[in-house]
């Protein structure tokens, strides 16, 4: 299943391998072989493929935002005031440098730009969306509050 990216296709094994590391990326090599039933060689040099592929782009360690007390997500809709590259690489350079802004998209439809702000408190959110506004020139910005996360995964579906 390549799809078209050029990458080589996936196998079962090369799956339930992704599906080991996307659960604990700390688990060493032999403890993923036995649970694919592969010597530890074999699963060694599939997951160097797999990295080399650039299937798997990084190792890391998910942090619990409430106990760091980043309690609060804010979704950031904007509305760009022009669409020229020089302004969209601008926007990209501002965005990059607010540690807040934990992820950002380029959308379709009524929106042109999507932020996701990892914060604690609004004052801390105030602080970031002032710092967009100062830096960069927007048509339009509207932040929606999260009350509840209901689902949050970082595991892709492997089937």
């Amino acid at each position: 299943m390549n799809h078209g990216t050029g990458k080589p296709p996936l196998d079962a094994y090369d799956r339930k391998i992704l599906a080991c590391l996307q659960d604990d990326a700390t688990t060493p090599v032999a403890g993923i072989a036995e649970r694919v039933n592969l010597s530890h060689n074999a699963c060694w040099r599939r997951i160097k493929r797999l990295e080399e592929a650039g299937f798997i782009l990084r190792r890391v360690a998910l942090l619990n935002a409430a106990a760091l007390g980043l309690d609060m997500t804010v979704f950031v809709s904007i509305r760009a005031s022009e669409h020229s590259g020089e302004w969209l690489n601008h926007l990209k350079a501002v965005v990059r440098d607010i540690p807040e802004v934990v992820e950002f998209y380029r959308m379709t439809g009524e929106v042109d730009y999507l932020l996701k702000v990892r914060v604690a408190s609004i004052a801390a959110y105030d602080a970031v969306y002032q710092r967009l506004i100062r830096e960069v020139r927007l048509n339009d910005v509207s932040s929606a509050f999260s009350m509840e996360e209901i689902k949050y995964s970082t595991a892709l579906p492997l089937d």
